[in-house]
C-alpha cells in the first residue's frame, strides 16, 4: 500500500508540474529582421505603417530573358555586420540573414547564453527552401569546371536546418536546435513549435523563426512557371496588389524574422522586457492539392478558429488580422473565406491587411515578420495598411485597410500563414 502510494504521489507530482507549466505564458522577449523595408525592425515598421514599398528591379541576376524582373531585395545589406568575411563567404545568403536577425533579436532580449543552463536553450530558426542559389551555383560549378571545384561547404550552405545549427554555434546553445519546412508556413510553425516546447517545459527560451533566399535565377524561373508570379515589371512599387481585384500575383522577397520567446517566469527571474504573449498555435491542412488553396478555405478556418481558442479569448476579441494575402487570385479569395467560416460576422469588423503588398513574399521567412507586424500593432495601436489596394472584388469583401495606415487599439492579433501543399498555420499574439 506504502509503495502504490508514493507512487501515486510522485505522478501526482509531476501532473501537477506539467499543468503548470502548460498553463506558463509564453513571452516574447526579443525581436529582428532584415527584409526589403529595413534592414532593422524599426526601420522596417516606420516604412510599413507608411506604405513604403520595398520593392524594385531584381539586380541579383541578369533578368533580360526572365518574364519576372522585380522582387523585393535587400538594400545595402552587409553580412560583415554579423560575421567576419570568412564566415560569410562560408554561409548561404539565406544563412547570413538568419544569423543578422537572430542576433538583432538576442541583442534586444538582452539575454545572455553564457549566464544560462545551455542546454535549457534552443534554436529553431527554419527555411522552406534552404540554400537554393548555393545548390543552383554548385551544379553550375561542376558542369563548366569538374566535381573537384565543387565547394566542399556546399551541403552545410543548403541544408535548411543550417542556419539553426549556425546560430547555435555563434550563441553556444545546446539544447533543441533543428528546423522545420512547411512552404510559406514554415516561419509560423517554426515559432509555434517552439511556443509547443516551451509549454512542455522541454526548454526555457527558444530563438525561433524563419529565413529564405530564392531570388536567383532558377526560383525565379521555376515560381514563374507555376503562373503565381506578378508580371508588372514597369511599376514595380504597385505591384503585388493583394485582394484587388485586378491583382496579378505575388512577387517575391528575401529576408528574415526571429524572435525569441521564453517562459514567462524565466523572462521575469532575469527582469526582461517583455513586448508581447506569444498566446496560441494551430497548423491543419488542406489535403486538397500540392499548390492550390481549397476554395472553401475550410482548413484555413480550422487552425484559426484552433489558434484563437488556444490563445483563451473569445474570436470576437480579435481586432486585427495580419493576412496571408500573397496578391493571386486563388490565395486571396480562399483566405477571405476562410475569414468569414471562422469568424462569422465578425469577419466583417476585422482590421486586415496583407503588409507583403510592401515586403513581397519571403516565401517561408514572411510568417515569422509578420509576427514582429503584428507586435508592432498591439504596441503601437496601428494597422498596417495594404497598399496598391484600387478596385474591390466581390470575391474579396473584407476590410483589407486599403492604402492607409490604421489607428486602433489592438489587444489580439492573429497572422495567417498559408502554403503550398495545402499547410496550414495560425498564430494568435496577445498584448501582455
Amino acid at each position: 500500500m506504502e509503495i502504490v502510494f508514493l507512487a501515486f504521489s510522485i505522478f501526482l507530482q509531476l501532473f501537477l508540474i506539467h499543468l503548470e507549466l502548460s498553463m506558463e505564458k509564453i513571452v516574447i522577449t526579443g525581436m529582428g529582421t532584415v527584409n526589403p523595408t529595413g534592414l532593422s525592425l524599426t526601420e522596417s515598421w516606420d516604412n510599413i505603417i507608411n506604405g513604403r514599398s520595398g520593392i524594385g528591379p531584381i539586380t541579383h541576376f541578369d533578368t533580360s530573358e526572365w518574364n519576372v524582373k522585380i522582387a523585393g531585395e535587400l538594400k545595402n545589406f552587409d553580412p560583415g555586420q554579423y560575421m567576419d568575411a570568412k564566415e560569410a563567404r562560408r554561409r548561404d545568403r539565406y544563412e547570413q540573414l538568419a544569423v543578422a536577425a537572430a542576433n538583432q533579436a538576442i541583442a534586444q532580449s538582452g539575454i545572455d547564453f553564457n549566464q544560462i543552463n545551455p542546454s535549457r536553450a534552443g534554436v529553431i530558426v527554419s527555411s522552406a527552401i534552404g540554400g537554393m542559389s548555393s545548390l543552383q551555383d554548385g551544379i553550375i560549378t561542376m558542369r563548366e569546371s569538374g566535381a573537384r571545384k565543387v565547394s566542399p561547404f556546399l551541403i552545410p550552405m543548403l541544408m535548411p536546418n543550417g542556419a539553426s545549427g549556425l546560430i547555435a554555434i555563434d550563441h553556444g546553445i545546446h539544447g533543441p536546435c533543428f528546423s522545420v519546412a512547411s512552404a510559406c508556413a514554415t516561419g509560423a510553425d517554426a515559432i509555434g513549435t517552439a511556443y509547443h516546447l516551451l509549454r512542455a517545459g522541454v526548454a526555457d527560451v527558444i530563438v525561433a523563426g524563419a529565413a529564405e533566399f530564392t531570388i536567383c535565377e532558377i526560383g525565379v524561373a521555376a515560381f514563374d512557371r507555376i503562373g503565381a508570379m506578378s508580371r508588372r515589371n514597369g511599376s514595380p512599387i504597385q505591384t503585388p496588389s493583394p485582394f484587388d481585384k485586378d491583382r496579378d500575383g505575388l512577387v517575391m522577397g528575401e529576408g528574415a524574422g526571429v524572435v525569441v520567446l521564453e517562459r514567462e517566469s524565466f523572462a521575469k527571474a532575469r527582469r526582461a522586457e517583455i513586448f508581447a504573449e506569444m498566446a496560441g498555435y494551430s497548423s491543419s491542412a488542406d489535403a486538397y492539392h500540392v499548390t492550390a488553396p481549397d476554395a472553401e478555405g475550410k482548413g484555413g478556418a480550422q487552425a484559426i478558429v484552433n489558434a484563437v481558442q488556444a490563445a483563451g479569448v473569445n474570436l470576437e476579441d480579435v481586432q486585427y488580422v495580419n493576412a496571408h494575402g500573397t496578391g493571386t487570385p486563388l490565395n486571396d479569395a480562399a483566405e477571405t473565406q476562410a475569414l468569414k467560416r471562422a469568424f462569422g460576422q465578425h469577419a466583417y469588423k476585422l482590421g486586415i491587411s496583407s503588409t507583403k503588398s510592401m515586403t513581397g513574399h519571403m516565401m517561408g521567412a514572411t510568417a515569422a515578420l509578420e509576427v514582429l507586424f503584428c507586435v508592432n500593432a498591439i504596441r503601437d495601436g496601428v494597422m498596417p495598411p495594404t497598399i496598391n489596394y484600387n478596385t474591390p472584388d466581390a470575391d474579396c469583401d473584407l476590410d483589407y485597410i486599403p492604402n492607409q495606415a490604421r489607428q486602433a487599439k489592438v489587444d489580439v492579433a492573429i497572422t495567417n500563414a498559408f502554403g503550398f501543399g495545402g499547410h496550414n498555420a495560425v498564430l494568435a499574439i496577445k498584448r501582455y
